[in-house]
């Protein structure tokens, strides 16, 4: 955004031109300033967050219906319809999918769809045919940006000629887009919360995707999250709604894993070192990280165990008195090695939804609502 605004002087472009005002108006938009510090954002992830915050309150024992509605229906008003470069390679697929920011109409986000749609099963808009149709559009686009590998990565499909990394001044080593264990264990839940299981081929081969990269020391790598502990929350989600067997071999070797690096003060933390060492390295226990753990545990099968338990004392205990968490460490990742993020909610969206999973497991009769739109199974994506 910089660059734009030095580009557009270097053209001759006048300070009051709309154009150049546009330009600045956004970039001083990302300038935070509370009274106790300064900082620039590097952008707003409205449409995620939300998506997320959605899911959340979708899976209380009583959710907060009118709140839902209106979020349902503002972000389906943040639905894409054109196409943009994720087209070159799936020319004949209709345009669907979410954004990350408040608009981006050329790069949907895989992983941005998937989590709208978890919202969106647990939410019902104004409009049901509107919803409907709009969530039929994005689960096909889903199918459809599936790569080869059986995995999906964030933006595009088979993005992993990894010669292009070697470009001279590529974009912080992360000039390619390839498949990740996070993204598609969310896509695989997001999938299956609409009726597909593994009969349908698209979701087999995101099960084998998963059970193939998984880490020796049974943990899944997270791009864009912090790390092992994000990736390996999501691959166990995913694998649970697929309807894998928690009685798995490699499910038992995650859910020990994840038992082995809680904290002694019944949280989880991991450090961004992560990304350096190309291992697990411990941090502080903080809110995100341990509901992430807590919902890895509750997808493994694991109810009853005594770290599933301090968890949830972690996340009871640390709660403040008006509902909140504090989070000071980054636990998202923008850059592996270069460009984390500080996500403002994930310290109160994701233990809710733990907190909410954990009572589920304790209470099948506080089962929220099944989404109205269900997919048949062997389908593309059509009743």
């Amino acid at each position: 955004m910089m660059y734009v605004i030095m580009a557009l002087d270097l053209l001759g472009y006048a300070p009051d031109h709309p154009d150049r005002v546009e330009a600045q108006k956004q970039f001083d938009g990302l300038m935070v300033e509370d009274g106790r510090r300064f900082f620039f954002q590097p952008c707003f992830s409205v449409v995620w967050d939300s998506g997320i915050a959605a899911y959340a309150l979708g899976e209380s024992p009583e959710p907060p219906e009118n709140a839902l509605r209106k979020c349902a229906d503002w972000l389906l008003t943040k639905e894409v319809r054109r196409k943009g470069d994720w087209s070159v390679k799936r020319p004949k697929t209709q345009p669907s999918g979410w954004y990350f920011e408040f608009a981006n109409e050329f790069y949907p986000d895989i992983d941005d769809t998937a989590q709208v749609l978890l919202g969106l099963s647990r939410s019902h808009a104004s409009r049901p045919a509107e919803q409907q149709a709009c969530e039929r559009r994005a689960i096909q686009w889903l199918l459809d940006m599936q790569s080869k590998d059986g995995g999906w990565a964030a933006f595009d499909v088979d993005n992993n000629w990894r010669p292009l990394s070697f470009v001279p001044f590529a974009d912080h080593n992360a000039m390619l887009d390839p498949t990740c264990p996070d993204i598609t264990g969310r896509v695989l839940e997001a999938l299956c919360a609409y009726g597909l299981d593994q009969s349908h081929p698209a979701v087999r081969r995101g099960i084998e995707y998963l059970v193939r990269t998984q880490e020796e020391d049974g943990s899944w790598y997270g791009r864009w999250g912090v790390d092992y502990v994000y990736g390996t929350f999501l691959a166990l989600r995913g694998l649970q709604a697929a309807g894998v067997s928690d009685r798995e071999a490699y499910i038992q070797r995650a859910l020990e894993w994840v038992r082995a690096i809680q904290n002694f003060d019944g949280g989880w933390g991991e450090s961004c070192e992560s990304y350096k060492q190309e291992t697990y390295v411990a941090a502080s226990s903080t809110p995100s990280q341990t509901a992430w753990a807590v919902l890895a545990l509750l997808a493994g099968g694991d109810t009853t165990s005594t770290s599933l338990l301090d968890g949830m004392d972690y996340l009871v205990r640390t709660q403040k008195s008006d509902g909140t968490w504090d989070e000071q460490l980054a636990t998202g990742t923008g850059f592996p090695q270069v460009f984390y993020l500080c996500y403002h909610l994930y310290r109160n969206s994701f233990p809710l939804l733990a907190l909410n999973t954990f009572l589920r497991t304790k209470d099948p009769g506080l089962r929220t609502k099944e989404p109205g739109l269900r997919i048949k199974s062997g389908s593309r994506g059509q009743d």
